[in-house]
Formats: structure tokens, sequence, C-alpha cells
């Protein structure tokens, strides 16, 4: 059950803490007062989706702690803070939101700091909110699949049809992909078989440049390097014995000298190995004049290799070293589109696997529907007797569509269809429903869906408009019915219903100058006729009006003692 509510800087609240009991607690209060901020507080203290625009004027941050005693026998809630490592402080669990004005949002689980969404999921097992307008989302129909699907006890049949389909989605999609490039595809591997075997006639090779470079620049000076080299060498092999001669005779003079200083043998040796250097270098150039000779015709080889080179670089918008991997890479992409074929048909299979497996499960989700739709029916139907439609007629119509095209929530179309008046034919909720009616209708589902779903807090913010006369009583009646299990919270405008309330709060505002402040009051016996008697009498209240209202109060003593007998 929730116990304890803060609110501090939010809507028009400064700062609001209210502390709540089992059973049925209603909130009554003038329109505008506040009351369903508190339910809006409470939704972001759940993981509801918030704004900056919540936060108190002038304020920097709004802030909303829930706190809830825990039951043992939730398994649901059980499971969730096992799965995020929360440990309950005493059975308790705090859930603490905190909306910054500059749209960040933080959230906390017992202290620990947690994702938003964590919230929201653990608010899931925790309380269920019935909002003031849903009676007018009820006309839609994704709305009537979505509230007959939560009622219903397939959970594990709509998650495989959901994962079917989505396979099949994406297999489907990979296919129409390929399909749609069909055209494309094959100019473009025809231009890679081409530009491949170019490529290939090539005979490309990695450090190819760099040797033709060094060719080409011996070639292409080969005479210079000739003419040079003979002029060195023949100045060497004239003057040899003479340059050699006066080398040693210079040596020797200085090799005398190293008596007197030590510091000259180191130059004798450099100059000695110099003298050999000279005559094996002679040698050497001799050698390489042998083995020199232009080839204008070679020259002409590689010249017209690096032209063709240079221009297959620039058709390939590449540079020439980079050929050699311009190569791999159309090799690799045009395997991948060879493949092609190849893997359109694994995509077939997989689209017609998964459109094989969602078939079978969107046939067993119709008949998990159709036997719920049954049950639902009847149900609803029973409950709007009570609610003073005796001769309503309630049918959720449940059919597969003609496209046999899959869709993410199953096949099936689904309706809810009433007939209002005796002899008439059911027809769609938006076109026989009035708003009275429509609000009955929706609280009987709301009322009907939630039995089930065992959560432990049940809010109903105003779910009983357009409803008054008898019929609020037993709105009244209803409500109060599911506390015996539950802990009932009910934003109400009915001194019917409020009425029946195990605790009542009033919500009252008081603006000043510059602020605004909503406060809390827990009603006595006394204040509860005075506030039912505001709400059955306006302004002006009689003594006619406080004696109907305490009236009321005897009817809701009546009524416990009945429900605890």
């Amino acid at each position: 059950m929730l116990k304890h509510l803060h609110i501090r800087n939010f809507a028009v609240i400064e700062e609001l803490e209210v502390t709540f009991e089992p059973g049925m607690t209603v909130f009554t209060g003038e329109t505008g007062a506040g009351k369903s901020i508190i339910v809006d507080a409470l939704g972001l203290a759940l993981g509801d989706r918030a704004e900056s625009s919540v936060i108190r004027a002038q304020c920097e941050a709004a802030e909303i702690s829930a706190v809830f005693a825990l039951d043992p026998g939730n398994p649901g809630i059980t499971e969730r803070l096992d799965e995020q490592g929360i440990t309950p402080d005493q059975q308790e669990l705090i859930l603490r939101r905190l909306i910054s004005r500059d749209g960040r949002s933080r959230a906390w689980a017992n202290g620990s700091t947690v994702p938003i969404h964590v919230l929201r999921d653990l608010g899931d097992n925790l309380v269920d909110i019935h909002g003031q307008h849903a009676h007018q989302s009820l006309l839609r129909r994704d709305m009537q699949r979505l509230l007959l699907d939560t009622y219903g006890w397939y959970t594990d049949v709509l998650n495989r049809v959901r994962e079917h389909y989505a396979e099949w989605s994406a297999a489907s999609g990979a296919l129409q992909q390929l399909a749609g490039n069909t055209a494309d595809r094959a100019a473009h591997m025809s231009l890679l078989h081409f530009q491949v075997e170019e490529l290939e006639a090539q005979n490309l090779a990695t450090d190819e440049l760099d040797t033709l470079n060094a060719e080409h620049a011996r070639l292409a000076n080969a005479s210079r390097i000739m003419e040079t080299c003979n002029r060195v060498w023949e100045c060497l092999s004239e003057n040899e014995q003479a340059l050699l001669s006066e080398l040693h005779r210079h040596i020797n003079e200085l090799q005398e000298l190293v008596q007197f200083d030590q510091g000259l043998g180191g130059i004798v040796q450099l100059l000695d190995g110099a003298a050999i250097q000279i005559k094996e270098g002679s040698a050497e150039l001799r050698r390489y004049l042998a083995t020199l000779d232009q080839d204008p015709e070679r020259l002409r080889v590689v010249e017209d290799r690096l032209a063709a080179l240079h221009d297959l670089a620039r058709k390939h918008k590449v540079r020439v070293e980079e050929l050699p991997a311009h190569l791999q890479s159309l090799r690799a992409e045009l395997k991948n589109l060879e493949a092609s074929d190849e893997r359109a048909a694994d995509l077939e299979q997989r689209r017609d696997t998964a459109l094989k497996e969602y078939t079978r499960a969107a046939a067993e989700l119709h008949t998990w529907r159709v036997k719920t739709a049954q049950k639902l029916s009847r149900e609803i139907e029973e409950q709007l007797r009570e609610l003073g439609m005796p001769a309503a007629h309630f049918t959720i119509d449940v059919h597969k569509t003609e496209a046999g095209t899959p869709l993410p929530e199953g096949l099936d179309r689904i309706e809810y269809l009433v007939a209002i008046n005796p002899g008439s034919e059911a027809q769609p909720l938006s076109k026989v429903a009035s708003g009275g009616e429509l609000s009955r209708i929706s609280l009987a589902i709301q009322v009907i869906g939630s039995k089930d779903k065992g959560l432990p807090v049940l809010v109903f913010d105003e779910v009983d408009a357009g409803i008054g006369g008898a019929t609020a009583e037993i709105v009244g009646k209803l409500l109060h019915s599911l506390s015996g299990k539950r802990q009932i919270f009910c934003v109400t405008h009915l001194p019917q219903v409020a009425a029946l309330g195990d605790h009542h709060l009033q919500i009252t505002k008081t603006a000043g100058n510059d602020t605004t402040a909503v406060k809390v009051t827990v009603l006595g016996r006394e204040q509860r006729i005075g506030e039912l008697a505001r709400m059955l009498g306006g302004v002006r209240i009689t003594g006619t009006t406080r004696a109907h209202a305490q009236e009321m109060l005897k009817v809701e003593r009546k009524l416990k003692v009945e429900n605890a007998k």
C-alpha cells in the first residue's frame, strides 16, 4: 500500500506531505483545488514522463517521494526488486523523483540511483491509475485492443506474435531492399567485373612502382652516368700510381713524426686506409663500367608501363601506389554483390519461417482473445446493470482482418459494441453512447479490468464524471467493494461516492499576493458532514443538506458492517 507522499515545488504545490491508510480514500475539494495534481505527482514518482513546466514558478527543481509498504505475496514487485538489486528497507520501498529546470530528471529507489524506466517498471507492479479522460481513449480501437489484452492471461502468446512479426518484418524489409536495387546492382556488378579485369590484366605488384621509378631514373640518365664514371675512372687509372706513390710518401713522413707526437698516429691510420679505399674504388668503378650499357628499348618499356599505371590511377581516381589495394577492395565488393542471390535465398527462408510461426501464434492469440472477450463482455454487462443500465448489451467483437499482411499485435480487429436500449442493434461505442453512458461503460471496464490485475493500489481520478443520482451511489459502492483487498484512492465530485470512503481528505487552495498554497486536511466525522453538505448544496448550506449528508454517512457505516459480515 501507499503509506506516504511528499511533494515539493510541483505545479502550485510548494510543499505537501500526506500519510495514507488502508481501504478507500476519497479526495474532494473545489474545482481547481489541486486534487488531480496530487495524482499527477504520484504518477511522476512512478516514472511518468516529466517536463520542466511542472516545476513551481521561480524554483529550480521539483521533487516527489512515495513510500510503499510491500506485500511479500506480490511476486511481481519482488522479482523486479531482485532484478535491480534493490533491497527493501523493512518491507518498505521509497521511490524518489527529481525534475530539474534544465530538463534533466533523476530517480532513486531506496536511496540507490536508478534509470527512470526502473521507476516505471516498479510502478507497473504497484499502482494502476485510471485517469479522468479514460472514457475518451476508450473510443479508439487500439485502446480497446489494449484493454482486452491487459485483461487476458495470454502475455506469452502475444509476445511470441510480436517477436515473429519483428523477424518477418526485418527479413521482408531486407528482401525488398535487395529487390529494389536489382537493376542498379546488375549495372554496378557489370562495372565492377570490368574494373577488376582491367586491373588484374596489369599484374599489379605492391612494390612495383618503387622498382619502376628506380629503373627509370637509371635508364633515363644512363649517358650521364657512363660519361661521368668513365671520366673519373680514367683519371684514377692514369694517375693511380703517381697518386698512391705521393700519398704513401706523405704517410711515411708523418709516420716518422709519430715518435715525437703520438697524436699523429690516428691520422696516419686514416690516410693509410684512404690509400686502400682509392685502390679498391678504382677497381670497383672499372667493374661497374664493364656492366653499364645504355638500353633505349628497356627505357621505352619502363616509361610505357609507368604511363599505363598513371593513366589507370587517374581513371580509378586513386594514387598510383594505391592501385593494388584498390583492386582488392573492388574484388571484395564484387564478391559481396555476387553473394546477394545467396543472401536473398537465406532471407526468403527466414521470412517464410517467421511468417509460418507468426500465423500459428496469431491463430492461438485469436482463440485466446475470443474466449477472453466473451468472459469480459459478460462481466462488463453485469457491471453495467449495477450502474443503472439494465437493458445494455455489451459485446467485444474479435475477428480476423481481411488483409493477410502481418501486424505487430496480431491479425485481429477488435471493436467494443453496445446496445443501450432493448431491441436496438449493437453498434460501436462512439455511435451509441452519450457522455454519461460512456463514463459508466468506461468505469465498468476499468473496475473489471482491475480485479484480475492483482495490483495493490488503484487510483480513480474523476472517473465518475457524467454520473449522478442513484447511479452515483452504486459507483461508490462498486469502488468501495474493491477496497477489501486493495488500497483505493478516488478523486471525486460526487457526494454519494465521497460518503463511502473509509478516509476522507479535503484539498484546499489558498492564493496570496505572490504565492499559492495547497493544503490536505484529514476530515473527521463532523468535518465530513460539512464537506458532503457543500458538495450537495453548493454555496448555501442548509440544515436539510447537512441532514442529508449525515444520512449518507450512516449508509456508509451500514455498508462497512455488511462487508465485514
